[in-house]
């Protein structure tokens, strides 16, 4: 585009909440005394809130406006018009009561001061669409400097309760509008920023439910209709709604999908406003809203389709991808079938995707949710990131060496989880709904089920090296009384940052063990203080961790499993306080209530060992749930 010529329009714009009462106000600012007011039922009382703000100014009154603006009902409101002696027009309505104050204006010269009552856009326009002029049943549209209104009033309090069966298809109605004027021949760039703003807007509003981002974005989208004119959408909308007789903006709702696909290569301005799929984007925000998605839906035979068509195509007119019967027939026919229009692959994805979700079946309902949600997930991850071939045999190549590398003595696949913040998520989602409690956290890999049992003030560390640490700990419940017999697995690397599991060479369990706590809930042994570690690093997990920039070091450490009658089992780990990679933890699992002081201590131990040097202490009190 290298040139454009720009003819503002002159219409007044008043827009605001609580706006229809200054109607008489408008009225007189152009010098008018009888108002002839064409009105109809409307939510919020609108038209008997006109009637209240005009006062004295009033003179007459038409209720009967009809879709498409019939000329037999044009010619009866004249009779009504004339009879009472005006000289303006106030409509308050959708686009049915705005036509007829437009054919009432054109024919007699009178001002118009219109209040919307939804998106329809026809209110910012100098066209006219009328049906019956020339031929019954035919409409015709024309544009004329007398047909715009001088004034147009946005009272955002008329559509704030709009219901969504009239909302939602006058709202598209309004985006095609916008949308149009993306590929219009006679666009401007004001036209143009105004289209991509109204899009944004209408878009937002649709999804949100927001009516004042709907209407200011069907306000942008009528000044854009009357600077940039009509192409296919509003063409095949004429002619299908007016030979019809179908509702004016449900007809442009279920056509501009398909309308969109048609010019979409032609109008690439459309993909910047709607995104990279621009016809199923328009189809998903109508299925999402509750809005018509099929002409069969509208009540339209198939039969009359090759009529429609060849209708469609008996004038010409611009648009930026050549009309052909066979091409408006083929778009009809998706249209009529309420087909989602758009890119071919993705329409052959969709069909995969719900052939497989609607696979799962079996008797066990939350197995089935679960894999069927995973299914679409995993499609849908494939899908957002365009995955290639390669990459994806690299994934299942990963897995496969992840899955061949576990045994057990080592859960590669659990390292993959933690790593992957997954276990920290599941154990948030597991453990978040008990708040009173001690945090849990991570399992992680190196847990073992049925550790030996060891009596109170065991030394767990088997005579391992290590500075070392006494344990004394109480288990109570959220209503801190004591829990006696309470079942605890303890278990923890040595101070080169091994797992007993790591070292084949080690003779029996080492640095774990299951204790029971006494009658007042507490529990002491004797260990070596944790160190920080690297988890296994020479497997599929340590070579994504490498790949990505990160470290594979755990803070330091212990880990409990505490489990009690009638109470909720806990999983958690403490965290030494000043230990290395809190903030780092490569599992994620650190969280800052489990960050404890492990406390220096020197002399002799509870146990009455000596120790050479320092030695440390850990006390910490358990808190865990009763069973529902």
């Amino acid at each position: 585009m290298t040139g454009f010529v720009h003819d503002p329009s002159p219409a007044r714009v008043v827009f605001g909440p609580g706006t229809i009462d200054d109607l008489a106000a408008e009225v007189t600012r152009l010098g008018r005394s009888r108002v002839f007011l064409v009105g109809g039922r409307h939510p919020a009382g609108a038209a008997d809130r006109a009637r209240a703000a005009l006062g004295s100014l009033l003179a007459g009154r038409f209720d009967r406006a009809a879709v498409h603006t019939p000329v037999t009902v044009t010619d009866e409101a004249l009779a009504a018009f004339t009879a009472a002696g005006a000289d303006c027009v106030v409509a308050i309505g959708g686009g049915s009561q705005i036509g007829l104050s437009k054919a009432l204006a054109v024919r007699t010269g009178a001002d118009q001061v219109v209040v919307p009552t939804t998106y329809s856009g026809s209110e910012c326009t100098a066209v006219l669409g009328e049906l019956g002029v020339d031929t019954p049943g035919v409409k015709t549209t024309r544009t004329d400097p007398a047909i715009r209104p001088e004034t147009v009033v946005y009272d955002t309090t008329l559509v704030a309760d709009l219901p969504s069966q009239v909302g939602v298809p006058s709202a598209v109605n309004a985006l095609a509008h916008a949308v149009e004027a993306l590929w219009s021949t006679d666009r401007d760039p004001l036209t143009e920023a105004a289209a991509l703003e109204s899009v944004r807007l209408l878009t937002a509003g649709l999804r949100d439910g927001e009516p004042d981002a709907l209407l200011r974005g069907a306000w942008l989208a009528g000044t854009c209709l009357d600077r940039a004119g009509m192409a296919l959408q509003h063409k095949l909308a004429h002619t299908v709604g007016g030979s019809l007789d179908l509702p004016h903006a449900p007809t442009h709702a279920v056509l501009l999908p398909h309308v969109i696909a048609h010019n979409a290569a032609a109008a690439p301005r459309i993909a910047e406003a709607l995104g990279p799929d621009p016809a199923g984007t328009v189809f998903d925000l109508l299925v999402a809203a509750g809005g018509p998605t099929s002409l069969a839906g509208l009540g339209v035979d198939e039969a009359d389709l090759d009529r429609l068509a060849e209708q469609a195509v008996a004038r010409p007119y611009p648009n930026p991808v050549p009309v052909t019967r066979d091409g408006v027939r083929a778009l009809l026919g998706r249209a009529w079938a309420g087909e989602r229009p758009g890119d071919p692959v993705r329409a052959t994805l969709d069909t995969l995707t719900a052939q497989v979700t609607a696979s799962f079946g079996g008797s066990d309902e939350r197995l089935r949710t679960l894999l069927a949600a995973l299914a679409a997930t995993l499609h849908g991850y494939a899908r957002e990131h365009d995955l290639t071939q390669d990459e994806w045999q690299a994934a299942i190549d990963f897995l496969t060496r992840t899955g061949h590398l576990t045994d057990e003595r080592r859960q590669e696949f659990v390292l993959l989880s933690d790593t992957l913040g997954l276990s920290s998520v599941v154990d948030v989602l597991t453990n978040s709904r008990t708040p009173d409690t001690t945090s849990s956290a991570v399992l992680g890999p190196f847990y073992t089920d049925g550790p030996p049992e060891l009596d109170q003030g065991t030394d767990v560390s088997a005579g391992k090296k290590g500075t070392p640490l006494w344990v004394d700990v109480v288990v109570t419940d959220t209503g801190d009384e004591p829990v006696a017999g309470a079942v605890v697995d303890i278990w923890q690397s040595d101070e080169d940052g091994f797992y007993d599991l790591q070292l084949p060479e080690t003779e029996g369990p080492v640095l774990r063990g299951r204790f029971r706590t006494d009658d007042a809930g507490r529990l002491r042994f004797r260990s070596i203080l944790p160190a920080a570690y690297p988890i296994p690093a020479d497997g599929p997990v340590g070579e994504m961790l490498h790949a990505t920039g990160r470290h594979p070091f755990r803070a330091p450490h212990l880990h409990f499993l505490i489990q009690a009658p009638g109470h909720r089992q806990l999983i958690t780990q403490l965290f030494v306080a000043g230990g290395e990679h809190l903030d780092s933890d490569t599992v994620f699992g650190v969280k800052e209530d489990l960050v404890v002081d492990f406390a220096p201590r020197s002399g002799p131990m509870p146990d009455g060992v000596e120790p050479d040097g320092e030695w440390r202490l850990l006390e910490f009190t358990f808190r865990i749930a009763r069973d529902r």
